[in-house]
């Protein structure tokens, strides 16, 4: 369980994104998770049994969709199919994903997701697909809870940028896939990211594949022992496991300064 002060950081932290994405100051909160997750008020619930599929822009008006039948239970096991998948360009927002959230959100291509709020991540919150160099995934405020893995899988190539994030309870928060049997080179920005311990890494990157990672205005809270690792550096594979190197900014694959990671 987290410390009553480091939940009330991320309480405070997340509440004020709810409130600034739904325009209503002062959004009631409901906790979730062995990790306390502060999200807006559901609107209402969606059970889905299929994946949804989305294009275009969709608005999910702070609907609370969980798993069902094909898509229920609340595993972590791998091979799960998502609640959604959004084609290449589409955005989804304003959405929360309750327990039962299966594979959760899966990018073909460029997508965004604003406010989207995981209250339990089952395999991963989201995974990214594109295979161009120039695709773009945004994950722009909105939060996640109780990953015991990872939080976001960039299997694809292209650029991801995470900002106005908070997660809670995490093993990774980005990870450029270490073992696919198609490697791209990927590109990981954090902006503004708020990670409550426990934790593992924050973004684990493939220094062989020419990978980056670029952070800024992170926050770890309840770390004293800073456990949480910033920035992994990996020897990415297309076959069997990639070996785990050094860590820290080296102004080549981890770029960022010691100053961009705040420990409170």
């Amino acid at each position: 369980m987290i410390a009553a002060a480091a939940a009330g950081v991320l309480a405070v932290t997340l509440a004020a994104q709810a409130a600034l994405a739904s325009g209503e100051p002062g959004t009631a909160a409901e906790p979730a998770g062995a990790h306390v997750l502060a999200v807006p008020r559901a609107s209402g619930e969606q059970r889905l049994t299929a994946t949804r599929r989305i294009t275009g822009v969709v608005d999910g008006a702070w609907t609370r969709f969980t798993g069902a039948g094909a898509l229920g239970g609340d595993g972590r096991g791998k091979g799960q199919k998502p609640l959604f998948e959004l084609a290449d360009g589409a955005v989804l927002k304003n959405v929360i994903l309750g327990a039962s959230a299966a594979g959760g959100v899966r990018c073909l291509g460029s997508c965004t997701l604003q406010n989207v709020y995981w209250e339990d991540v089952g395999e991963n919150a989201a995974t990214f697909l594109g295979t161009s160099a120039d695709a773009e995934y945004t994950v722009s405020g909105g939060g996640a809870a109780d990953a015991a893995g990872t939080v976001f899988r960039f299997d694809g190539a292209g650029t991801l940028t995470v900002r106005d994030f908070a997660v809670a309870g995490f093993g990774e928060l980005v990870r450029s896939c270490g073992d696919c049997g198609e490697q791209f080179r990927r590109d990981v920005v954090l902006q503004d990211v708020t990670a409550t311990a426990p934790g593992g890494e924050l973004v684990g990157v493939n220094r062989n594949f020419g990978d980056t990672a670029r952070l800024s205005g992170v926050t770890v809270v309840g770390d004293p022992g800073r456990d949480v690792v910033p920035c992994q550096r990996f020897e990415g594979v297309t076959s069997g496991e990639p070996a785990k190197l050094d860590a820290g900014p080296d102004g080549v694959t981890c770029l960022y300064e010691e100053s961009d990671v705040a420990f409170r």
